[in-house]
């Protein structure tokens, strides 16, 4: 039996861990920011770690929307694109490399990312 993703990083206080200091470098990021404006943050980091959790082979099911009606309009009334995607990979990726989470498993979770991108853009 193979140990999932979710498993390797090292269960929920990793993603925890992730998705704060993820947030932290998206909200800092001014082409980012204006998607969060109006949010709760602490609503926004359970919601991605319930998602991060299941995309990763965790234990639950994610009860959250789906991407595409999640993301739809941000597409739509403010104008979330291909740049934006590709940007909230590197920061996933930084904040994982912040993490010393090991290059093999980055690699799986930004393949698990990149798979959600027309989803997410809603195409």
């Amino acid at each position: 039996m193979t140990t999932s993703l979710f498993d390797q990083i090292g269960g929920f206080d990793a993603i925890v861990a992730a998705v704060d200091i993820f947030y932290a470098k998206v909200i800092g990021d001014a082409s980012l920011a204006p998607f969060f404006e109006h949010l709760s943050m602490d609503m926004q980091s359970e919601k991605m770690v319930a998602f991060m959790a299941w995309a990763f082979g965790g234990p639950g099911e994610f009860k959250g929307k789906d991407l595409r009606e999640a993301h739809k309009p941000l597409v739509k009334n403010k104008g979330l694109n291909d740049s934006h995607f590709d940007a909230v990979a590197v920061h996933l990726e930084a904040t994982l490399k912040e993490l010393n989470v090991p290059n093999n498993l980055i690699k799986e979770a930004l393949g698990i990312v990149a798979s959600t991108r027309d989803e997410v853009l809603d195409r």
